[in-house]
């Protein structure tokens, strides 16, 4: 495997994807990310799940939100069931849902990044969203009358519970992940801009750099090769955004090769930057 295709872009293509999967294997041990928010409800197993440089051991009724720009993977420990729920919803579903004084996204959107995910439903709040989410399983498989109405206000009813959950928590997740790697990741992230190579790392962690890299490898699923280029990537999206060129977003972020940022955006964002440039917000 290459280097790129160690970090995922993994599109939704419909407004609304809703999955009930119980599985006994690994689905993929990489950082991926979506174009569209995610709801995430765990139920059993023996799972660790990364968002950005964080890792927490999961419980039922574990309750995450993820917005597109947030890395994340699952990681089963092993083989007993892994049973969850993901509901990926599209910025513009939640638009038409959302109303001017209450904004349905602002659980995914109002919080820094990587952090806050989570929150943990006490066993009567989970059997709530289970009825929710068992009705709405029926409706989305339903050709019935008004059954997509009905799903619309199932979907809104588990939203505002999610964001008055996320309001109203005292709840704090813990971050079990190695502090080494942790300060690994916050180092790069800090000097994307310049070149960086395993000497530095190593100069800058006290640590040797073989160690480093089996460990960074071990609890983020990727080389700290293709940790850098997915952080040059999505640094470069923002000057993109921002209205730079693209040949100024490609070196200010970090790449010296135009023609490998160009190859490895496309790959990774699942278009090519002017693209993004044209459609970025739909993306």
């Amino acid at each position: 495997m290459n280097e790129t295709s160690e970090y995922l872009f993994d599109p939704i293509q419909n407004e609304l994807l809703y999955l009930h999967r119980t599985t006994t294997y690994n689905m993929g041990t990489f950082y991926h990310r979506h174009n569209a928010y995610e709801l995430y409800l765990f139920l059993r197993g023996n799972v660790n799940f990364y968002i950005e440089n964080r890792c927490y051991h999961l419980q039922r009724g574990d309750l995450l939100v993820l917005n597109p720009e947030e890395m994340h993977r699952s990681f089963a420990l092993d083989k007993n069931e892994y049973e969850r729920i993901t509901i990926n919803l599209k910025k513009s579903y939640l638009n038409r849902l959302s109303t001017s004084t209450t904004n349905l996204s602002a659980c995914f959107d109002y919080r820094p990044k990587g952090k806050g995910n989570i929150v943990h439903l006490e066993e009567h709040e989970l059997q709530r969203v289970l009825q929710l989410t068992g009705e709405l399983e029926q409706c989305l498989s339903s050709s019935d009358y008004g059954a997509d109405i009905l799903g619309n206000i199932l979907i809104t009813q588990l939203l505002l519970l999610t964001n008055l959950t996320f309001q109203n928590t005292d709840f704090v997740a813990t971050d079990i992940m190695p502090e080494l790697v942790r300060n690994t990741m916050d180092y790069i992230d800090c000097n994307l801009t310049r070149q960086l190579a395993l000497e530095q790392l190593s100069e800058a962690m006290f640590t040797n750099s073989s160690y480093i890299s089996r460990q960074f490898k071990k609890h983020t699923g990727l080389t700290i090769r293709a940790y850098i280029l997915s952080r040059r990537i999505e640094l470069s999206k923002s000057y993109l955004m921002e209205g730079l060129s693209i040949t100024e977003a490609c070196y200010q972020s970090g790449f010296g090769d135009y023609a490998n940022f160009i190859r490895s955006f496309t790959k990774m964002v699942g278009t090519s930057p002017g693209k993004y440039v044209k459609y970025g917000s739909l993306l």
